[in-house]
């Protein structure tokens, strides 16, 4: 499979199938699952990450010219806003949404505040709405008083689950500040992408073995004595990029020291993959370097994809790895969906196909498209 192949499958097959069966044109929200026919799974619950990944996807998806459901995202942005924004009366976004549309699940979470913040900078670009870039300031600003801690970083959630701090959301929230900057130009987000860059280097990142560490304590030191801590390869390859999208989007006077940072990530991910040729992403090591969890799941394999057109890997490594994922993950029996995990021996490990897949592979599409035509 070609990156160009691979590009007209998402927009051919993937991209309508989510905008159509994926799509309650009766709530105006994305279904959160399709099973494998492509019928939508009805959940209890539909997720505020879901929908804003959905919205994002979208939106960025309308700006290139790949497809035509941008009015639709901005729609269901709207709608959104208003089933999930402050709906129990307190600042924030509610965590889920039951059928009769009433909270869920009421908890903050900075995960999915990420994901929200992220939307509205795809939908700040495509609608070039001032009062939606007026409100979406707001919205940080209150992301940044709900899950403050007296030291750097923020709260994964509130009320709290636990005192373990985790990098995961803190990624994703870089990601949105450097997607809002990049919408908007205000230095404001820059700043905040500053500081999130900064914890990421000096704490995240174990020197001795060059793994991105996933759980800390309070005071952002590992949560577990050395050598016993987990790591996600493609999590590894997704901060690679996301400091290469940094340098890019914001030119910071330690520019290579940064760089440098980003391709060691690159290069320890690839270290660890489950087999050298084509090279297949593990969702889980040690900091030993055992393997922790065997199986392989979709988004680290489009974190690989990414990863290697950013690089101006060889092309035959990606035609290899693309006709890996293309029989693994996104067999032609899905008509543009795709299976999201797999076990050890890569039978798949799920019986239907999640909503969150796609903003993960449509960006692989994107940066991989970008990547390897030089433009950004």
């Amino acid at each position: 499979m070609t990156p160009e192949h691979f590009q007209t499958w998402a927009v051919r097959q993937a991209l309508p199938l989510w905008s159509e069966n994926g799509f309650d044109r009766d709530r105006t929200l994305f279904h959160e699952r399709l099973d494998f026919s492509g019928r939508p799974i009805i959940l209890p619950a539909l997720r505020l990450m879901v929908q804003a990944r959905q919205i994002a996807t979208y939106c960025r998806a309308a700006l290139r010219g790949d497809h035509g459901a941008g009015n639709l995202a901005l729609r269901c942005l709207a709608e959104v806003e208003r089933r999930y924004h402050r709906a129990d009366g307190a600042a924030g976004w509610i965590f889920s949404l039951a059928p009769d549309g009433q909270p869920a699940d009421r908890r903050r979470d900075l995960y999915a505040h990420a994901f929200i913040l992220y939307a509205h900078a795809w939908a700040c670009r495509l609608s070039g709405d001032p009062g939606l870039r007026r409100r979406t300031g707001e919205m940080a600003s209150e992301l940044e008083t709900i899950f403050s801690t007296p030291g750097p970083g923020f709260m994964d959630a509130v009320p709290p689950q636990d005192t373990i701090r985790r990098q995961n959301p803190h990624m994703h929230l870089l990601e949105a500040w450097l997607a809002l900057f990049e919408a908007t130009g205000e230095d404001i987000y820059r700043h905040r992408a500053a500081g999130l860059v900064t914890l990421a280097i000096t704490r995240f990142i174990d020197p001795a073995s060059g793994l991105l560490l996933e759980d800390f304590t309070t005071d952002w030191h590992p949560l577990h004595p050395a050598g016993q801590n987990r790591a996600e390869p493609g999590h590894l390859l997704e901060w690679s990029w996301l400091l290469h999208e940094y340098l890019r989007l914001c030119a910071p006077r330690d520019a290579d020291a940064i760089r440098q940072v980003a391709m060691r990530l690159h290069t320890t991910a690839l270290a660890h993959t489950a087999s050298i040729h084509p090279p297949v992403i593990r969702n889980a090591v040690g900091q030993d370097g055992r393997v922790v969890d065997g199986g392989t799941r979709i988004w680290p394999q489009t974190e690989l994809i990414r990863s290697l057109g950013m690089n101006m890997a060889s092309p035959d490594l990606i035609a290899d790895v693309l006709a890996h994922f293309a029989t693994h993950y996104i067999p032609p029996h899905l008509n543009g969906g795709w299976i999201d995990r797999l076990n050890a021996d890569r039978t798949p490990a799920m019986d239907h196909m999640p909503a969150s897949s796609l903003y993960h592979i449509y960006g692989a599409v994107c940066d991989l498209a970008d990547g390897r035509s030089g433009t950004e």
